[in-house]
């Protein structure tokens, strides 16, 4: 619990007080949410496919070569239009499709259990943060603390027009409204096929074991959502794959995910062997770890130099002959020899005694 930043979460309607359970502070991961979202999301498809014989029902043969006519199968028979017609193949009348669905697909994946675990946990974890919960579209201005807790009496509320009134003081009911106001026609097929409106989703309400009578009040509500907190599921806590759902908790089922995850540490009660997933690095800014002054004093020790001189010089010493000696002082010794060794191979000029008589010589040629 050292790592959560405020380690006493108020309760709603009372004045008690829950300690944050260790989940909320487990690491989120959206790439890990977004996988186990696609994957699972696939296994509530149902089967579909083409009839397997649909377009092969002719009685069609091919006429073979030497007719002047391509060999694809053509209709037996005569005195009619269709008799001679091309019939089987994709690009013919009343033929068979190319590469038809088939109802023997592979429509449902396998997820790893641990990893649908994970995912559950991140989604739960970026549920207490109200720049996720906000950036993911929720109405949320006007809540006066994340996670949202309320007093297990809400659980005893029967009437819809009472949820209203609980929603209203807890300031989320701004939230159902939005979703009210996004409902429209779907765009596509899909208007006549038992999906004709779509919209946006509301609060999750997560409730405990012997609080079943909420569903009642809630159920009735545009864009919310009812789970036991015993059966979490990540395509309620985390809708499309994107993290963030606003989640209002009641009191029992809040205290109960001490027991349902368990901590790092303490292995989980309902889940066998399961403890939580935490952070390897508790810093995760390497660019900040590295230019530490206690890092880099590590890497390039100078005597006699100050810190703060010593990180702003950072010189080459293939270009900077310096640095180099100081990195190399026998550099000084190979250089010097280095030139005295080009100096030695360099060839001697030899003088001409006459080089200046001819000189004069041909000046006077041709001056004349």
């Amino acid at each position: 619990m050292s790592a959560a930043a405020r380690p006493v979460v108020s309760v709603q309607g009372s004045d008690a007080s829950i300690q944050l359970p260790e989940v909320f502070v487990a690491p989120i991961r959206a790439d890990i949410v977004q996988f186990v979202h696609t994957n699972v999301n696939k296994n509530a498809r149902q089967a579909y496919g083409v009839f397997q014989r649909a377009g092969m029902g002719h009685s069609a043969h091919s006429w073979g070569t030497g007719r002047a006519v391509s060999r694809i199968p053509r209709v037996s028979g005569g005195g009619t239009s269709r008799a001679g017609q091309a019939a089987f193949g994709n690009m013919c009348r009343s033929g068979r499709m190319f590469n038809p669905n088939v109802v023997h697909r592979r429509w449902h994946r396998h997820v790893n259990t641990n990893q649908k675990r994970f995912a559950v946990a991140s989604a739960v974890a970026a549920s207490a943060l109200p720049a996720l919960v906000s950036a993911r579209g929720h109405k949320i201005s006007e809540v006066v603390e994340f996670p949202l807790v309320i007093d297990n009496s809400a659980a005893d509320i029967k009437k819809t027009s009472a949820a209203v009134k609980l929603l209203e003081s807890l300031g989320a009911y701004a939230d159902v409204e939005k979703v009210k106001a996004s409902k429209q026609l779907r765009t596509g097929i899909g208007k006549i096929r038992n999906r004709r409106y779509t919209q946006r989703k509301g609060p999750l309400i997560v409730y405990a074991e012997g609080q079943q009578d909420i569903q009642r009040a809630f159920r009735n509500l545009p864009g919310v959502d009812l789970a036991h907190v015993d059966r979490l599921n990540l395509l309620q806590l985390a809708p499309g794959g994107h993290l963030g759902r606003f989640v209002i908790w009641t009191a029992a089922a809040f205290s109960r995910t001490s027991e349902v995850f368990g901590s790092s540490t303490r292995a989980s009660a309902t889940k066998t062997g399961y403890t939580l997933p935490f952070n390897i690095m508790s810093n995760s800014d390497l660019t900040r770890i590295i230019n530490s002054d206690e890092i880099q004093v590590k890497l390039n020790p100078v005597k006699n130099t100050p810190l703060r001189q010593h990180n702003r010089q950072k010189k080459n010493p293939l270009k900077n002959f310096g640095v180099m000696v100081r990195l190399n002082p026998y550099a000084a010794v190979q250089k010097r020899a280095r030139i005295l060794a080009s100096k030695a191979k360099k060839p001697v000029a030899k003088k001409n005694p006459k080089h200046k008589q001819v000189q004069k010589a041909n000046r006077d040629r041709l001056i004349a």
